[in-house]
């Protein structure tokens, strides 16, 4: 057991850190639904919800910086402090990725959305919303068990999420003969399944965190 967790015992109820991660996750999953709408919604109705998207990615990043600010301010946290570092970080790292893949569609002017893209949004929101449920977990901190069965399920996903790109990947390669929209494409996917690459990072900081307090 750490000093820090030592101190908990003597401390009030965290009142300031799980608030800004229950905050940054419910935007994340907002996020990723939004993006997920975005993809199989017409071309001409995109447009507001890639503006969406940009102000909650920036309202994550202000969340993340509060977070900061309150380490900064405060000598008892609820964990480890470079574990709440690495929480926050991760979860703004899923929405910068997903925040890219929205931006290539618009910028790149991506016309037809594939099944692939579809497909790894919809992988994507179903890992934010999980993330959701395993910082809640994470705040309780009484069954551990579940928090892990969470983390699998993430882990699960991003597999899941590898397969689909290195198939969709391959389609393109072998069936698109223009090299700007085999650009377009793999920009796109790339920074999908990175996306979800990252929710597995904050499926590691989730266990390591319920590890260290079992």
């Amino acid at each position: 057991m750490t000093l820090n967790s030592i101190f908990q015992f003597f401390v009030p109820k965290d009142k300031k850190f799980f608030p800004l991660f229950e905050q940054a996750a419910a935007n994340l999953i907002i996020l990723a639904n939004t993006l997920h709408e975005a993809v199989n919604a017409p071309k001409a109705e995109r447009e507001e919800y890639f503006k969406k998207i940009e102000e909650l990615e920036a309202t994550i990043e202000e969340i993340t910086h509060k977070t900061h600010l309150e380490l900064s301010k405060n000598f008892i946290t609820p964990f480890d402090r470079e574990d709440i570092h690495a929480l926050i970080k991760s979860i703004d790292n899923v929405a910068d990725n997903m925040h890219g893949a929205a931006s290539r569609i618009r910028l790149y002017q991506v016309d037809k959305i594939t099944k692939s893209i579809r497909k790894l949004t919809e992988i994507n929101l179903e890992a934010c919303q999980l993330i959701g449920e395993g910082i809640k977990q994470l705040k309780d901190m009484n069954n551990i068990k579940m928090i892990k069965e969470t983390c699998k399920k993430i882990n699960k996903l991003e597999s899941k999420a590898d397969v689909v790109f290195d198939k969709a990947v391959a389609d393109i390669f072998e069936n698109e003969t223009d090299a700007k929209n085999i650009i377009k494409y793999k920009e796109v996917l790339s920074a999908l399944e990175m996306a979800s690459d990252k929710c597995k990072s904050v499926s590691n900081v989730m266990e390591q965190i319920s590890v260290k307090h079992s």
